[in-house]
């Protein structure tokens, strides 16, 4: 995004963006443009719907009912969708927001909640996910926002892995493994798909760790010597695998 419009107010709103196109808001994006931050018609909003590329906006109506935004200028061309896939066990509020969040900021391309036997949350609410990942993406720039998928149980997950991800590797955190650099067992999966899992607190139980290390297709790492709390270690398994085999190369 131009320097000049990093101070603007940035909005996910899912319509078609083209130039000359009107974008007719409904109630929430109307009160938090024109009550929240007590914007007036011609003040200036970029808008991306995870499709278009960002645009640069105008009020064209700030009638409170309703604003209304009209479509002047692309700032940013359309970003290709990650292929990232990222599987967490469900944490309490508050901290599984924060996962939500760091996991597409991140750059993750579907991010989805196993089930697992220490999961402590058994009712999610999907809307409240979603919004999260919004929130996220319209503070980070992030322009390809993630694909929120059903949650799952863990297996449920493993035994349908092959029919719905093909050749990718799930790579597993391990926090029984003995602690070791998971760079040089990332560098040999350079060039394929790959997914990353996350356990709950407490971490997997030994049923399910088991079930893991069977399949040929989950790749365990360590994430080295101390035991991390789960959403630490997300955002540990995302930034190393991101680097190592990812797209911060």
């Amino acid at each position: 995004m131009p320097r000049t419009h990093k101070s603007l107010p940035r909005l996910y709103l899912d319509a078609p963006l083209a130039a000359g196109s009107r974008i007719a808001l409904e109630r929430e994006p109307t009160n938090y443009l024109l009550t929240v931050l007590r914007m007036k018609a011609g003040e200036a909003v970029v808008v991306f719907n995870g499709r278009d590329g960002a645009w640069l906006t105008r009020i064209a109506d700030d009638h409170r009912k309703g604003a209304v935004l009209e479509a002047v200028v692309q700032t940013e061309h359309q970003t290709e969708k990650s292929d990232l896939w990222f599987g967490f066990a469900p944490l309490k509020t508050g901290r599984l927001d924060y996962l939500v969040q760091k996991a597409t900021e991140m750059g993750a391309g579907v991010i989805q909640p196993v089930i697992t036997q220490y999961t402590q949350v058994s009712r999610l609410k999907a809307d409240k996910l979603l919004a999260n990942v919004i929130e996220a993406a319209e503070q980070c720039e992030v322009l390809s926002v993630p694909e929120l998928a059903p949650e799952t149980a863990l297996g449920d997950l493993i035994a349908s892995w092959r029919h719905t991800h093909g050749l990718r590797r799930l790579i597993f955190c391990d926090e029984s493994a003995p602690s070791h650099s998971p760079a040089q067992t990332l560098a040999d999966l350079e060039g394929l798909p790959v997914g990353i899992l996350v356990g709950p607190e407490g971490g997997f139980s030994d049923d399910e760790r088991t079930l893991l290390l069977a399949q040929d297709f989950v790749v365990a790492i360590s994430l080295g010597p101390r035991i991390l709390r789960a959403d630490t270690a997300a955002v540990a398994a995302l930034a190393v695998v991101q680097a190592t085999i990812g797209d911060w190369r």
